[in-house]
């Protein structure tokens, strides 16, 4: 008996916390989620959290946080502020079921992550954005973490 989400392609755009945590959700339970990031700009920076499960991989694919929300997941190294990459990403998202990222509200309108930018290449395509203020208002642009939100819940009092 397979996995219920076997079939599906995910491609995430994604890095540290929220995002990595619920595709990796999605890559458990079968699906094929490719995560894609820029390595040549450092790439998703929970690489460099540790505890290092491997001596001396600092910064590489051996921080045991970062192995712990991308299992399961393939990886595409891209550089989506390039129009060559964004080339490349609608040719994969034309053969992907959905596009979730976790950038800041701002930026998936900058990298063409959208739907309305996406649809054109595959119409069918579902599109999840998470970020810490949404893509609308006075804070889109502010970045979401953590720490932050339990701050301004009062959770830290």
């Amino acid at each position: 008996m397979g996995l219920p989400l076997e079939g599906i392609r995910v491609l995430a755009v994604e890095q540290y916390g929220a995002g990595p945590f619920g595709t990796q959700h999605l890559a458990d339970l079968g699906a094929e989620v490719i995560k894609i990031e820029n390595r040549q700009s450092g790439g998703d920076y929970a690489r460099a959290l540790g505890p290092y499960f491997v001596e001396g991989a600092k910064g590489d694919d051996g921080s045991l946080f970062f192995q712990s929300i991308n299992r399961n997941k393939r990886s595409l190294t891209l550089d989506l502020g390039r129009s060559e990459a964004q080339q490349i990403f609608r040719r994969l998202v034309a053969s992907a079921d959905a596009v979730a990222n976790n950038l800041r509200g701002d930026v998936p309108e900058k990298l063409g992550l959208t739907f309305d930018a996406l649809k054109s290449a595959n119409a069918a395509i579902v599109c999840a954005h998470c970020s810490g203020y949404g893509r609308e208002g006075p804070r889109r642009d502010w970045p979401g973490y953590d720490y932050l939100m339990q701050a301004e819940t009062g959770y830290f009092h």
